[in-house]
């Protein structure tokens, strides 16, 4: 049996059961006509291969998203001159293939979609629009989350608009009202919405190195009709309860950023730009948004109030305000009151479904809540300071004696082990940590599938193991649960890099560095190494180069500067890199680079070390 990652087509005929009552013979015919002449020759044309049959329908495996999405358009426009009527579903996942026969969840969310297909649409998953092309955007449009049976979770779902078909009416009402009253109830809407329903969940994989501004070398002004969001921190009108105020700000754009319909940028690029302008509007400009959210928070003992306001960037409006009083352990009780308030009055047509999700509680115990906002607080993924990791350590610990099933406590729990193997903070890391983070990282995701932070530990955790493959596998996970978190996306992107997919690697760091327009200097790094191994040796020269200029010692883009100079025979400018480096990173070493694998176990990897040879990197520390 083997393991693989799959795009899965599941198809079936509308209808043919009664078709075959009235005519047997000529219905059974004109089947086997429509798979000989159109479904086989188009299915193998685009790399796929029929796995099964079902009678009146099929599953196929293709090896791209892209062949799978354009030979099920290439099918249904063959189908419009059928006697026959056909559902399609298509899904991105992990899939068990024994004797040619596939199995496991990627299948069964195929035909779960396929099942809620119109007759002659295409109906595909969130994961399938993931990692479709840039350029196919306009191709899909979303139809909302739904629930399928035997699948626990609820499954992102777009339908893929055929050439000679329209979209959907809900989807034209921004475009046709744009400039109107309507379209800004749409962004209070869906803002507002996910904004109250948030979901508690800690920072995803944080910011490596110190905040400072980053100067995009790419376009940032590509064409996206989504709403765009920036959550400022929330002010703290009480004492000395930042954290409280920082965890309610990160909760609140972590719950905006699972909604794909909406655009967020990260949050460590609204602390960067925090109380750098009064204006509303040129903080808007600074961001590149539309929205912006800003709040307060005052906690004192155990009361609670919470203000906040949706802010039109262009005309400086205030589209929707809202503040409430409570105990603090209503908290989560009044977020599910607000969420079901702004679906009845402004978007009944967002579907329940999205404010179920919106109402869930991450735990029963508002203590452990709180501590999970400390060891957040305390430590940051990325941070060298390890008397605050173990600090960390204990405070998530604390919280998990409280309620042993928070799921974002344990994935908090988890990061802390995995960041202690791979930067060796106390010297006593083992193998044994390292295993302990899987473990306990996995059993986040068990009890909350739809945590993103968990799946970004476990790649983390992967990769520093040396499973490459799997490391990918769960980067992808995460960025479908939370598409517009920018640290999922250069997780990805850093997981691409290791397994060859350098391409799709430079996509994602650049679409992470848009959402992120303040990111650090590791976003920089990540972006110009995906260039470097794209052979795209120039733009990545570009992009380290900004790096240096506002930070001379970054170690990371010291290395590809000097991998970049030693492969193109610059050799007297590698060697001085080389020194900066050493200079800034005494440990380096061509053994420790060789043992990190950073292109993972491609050729690439000989090709890197070479060109850091002819930098005259040292062999040793």
């Amino acid at each position: 049996m083997e393991r693989k990652l799959a795009a899965i087509m599941a198809a079936d005929i509308v209808g043919y059961s009664l078709m075959m009552a009235e005519n047997e013979a000529s219905t059974y015919k004109e089947l086997r006509t429509v798979f000989d002449n159109l479904i086989e020759p188009t299915v193998a044309r685009h790399g796929g291969r029929i796995f099964k049959m079902t009678g009146d329908g099929f599953l196929a495996m293709f090896p791209s998203v892209n062949e799978a999405v354009d030979a099920a358009a290439a099918i249904q426009q063959g189908f419009d001159n059928a006697p026959f009527e056909l559902r399609i579903g298509i899904n991105l996942g992990d899939v068990i293939e024994d004797n040619g026969d596939m199995y496991g969840d990627g299948v069964n969310v195929a035909t779960r979609l396929e099942a809620m297909a119109d007759p002659g649409s295409i109906f595909v998953s969130g994961a399938v629009v993931m990692a479709a092309d840039r350029n196919r955007g306009e191709v899909f449009a979303r139809v909302g989350r739904r629930r399928a049976k035997n699948i626990p979770e609820l499954l992102d779902v777009y339908r893929v608009r055929r050439a000679q078909s329209s979209w959907p009416r809900w989807r034209k009402v921004p475009s046709v009202l744009r400039g109107t009253a309507a379209r800004w109830s749409y962004g209070v809407a869906a803002v507002a919405l996910v904004l109250i329903g948030t979901q508690i969940q800690p920072l995803s994989l944080a910011a490596m190195v110190s905040r400072l501004p980053a100067a995009l070398s790419f376009d940032q002004t590509r064409a996206d009709p989504r709403p765009s969001v920036a959550v400022m921190p929330f002010a703290t009108m009480s004492g000395d309860q930042s954290y409280f105020a920082d965890g309610l700000t990160e909760d609140v754009t972590t719950a905006l950023a699972r909604n794909s319909e909406l655009q967020i940028i990260a949050r460590d690029s609204t602390y960067a730009v925090r109380g750098q302008e009064s204006d509303v509007r040129k903080l808007g400009v600074k961001l590149g948004v539309s929205y912006v959210v800003e709040g307060s928070a005052r906690r004192e003992g155990d009361r609670l109030r919470v203000s906040a306001q949706l802010i039109d960037v262009k005309s400086g409006a205030h589209l929707w305000s809202r503040s409430f009083d409570r105990q603090v352990a209503d908290v989560f009780t009044v977020q599910s009151e607000l969420t079901t308030e702004i679906v009845a009055q402004l978007a009944p047509y967002i579907g329940r479904s999205e404010a179920t999700a919106a109402a869930q509680r991450p735990t029963d115990n508002l203590q452990a809540y709180d501590l999970v906002l400390r060891a957040r607080h305390r430590y940051r993924h990325g941070a060298q300071d390890a008397e605050a990791l173990m600090e960390a350590r204990g405070i998530y610990q604390r919280a998990l004696e409280m309620d042993p099933a928070y799921a974002a406590a344990r994935a908090g729990l988890a990061l802390t082990y995995i960041a202690d193997v791979a930067r060796r903070s106390n010297g006593r890391a083992t193998a044994h940590e390292l295993e302990l983070g899987l473990s306990e990282a996995r059993q986040a995701v068990r009890l909350d599938p739809n945590l993103s932070l968990g799946y970004q530990v476990i790649s983390f955790g992967l990769a520093v193991q040396g499973d490459y493959a799997g490391g990918l596998q769960a980067a992808k996970r995460a960025v479908e649960l939370n598409p517009n978190d920018p640290d999922s996306m250069m997780a990805l992107a850093k997981a691409q890099v290791r397994f060859g997919d350098y391409a799709d690697a430079v996509a994602n760091a650049e679409r992470a560095r848009r959402l992120h327009p303040m990111a650090p200097e590791y976003y920089a790094y990540v972006h110009g190494q995906a260039l470097y191994a794209a052979d795209r040796r120039d733009e990545s020269a570009t992009v380290i180069a900004e790096c240096l200029v506002r930070a001379p010692r970054d170690a990371n883009c010291l290395l590809i500067q000097a991998a970049l100079q030693g492969g193109r025979g610059d050799i007297e400018a590698a060697q001085l890199t080389m020194a900066n480096l050493v200079g800034a990173q005494p440990t380096f070493s061509l053994e420790s680079e060789r043992s990190y694998r950073r292109f993972g176990n491609k050729p690439l990897m000989d090709q890197f070390l070479k060109d850091l040879t002819r930098a005259k990197a040292p062999r040793t520390a």
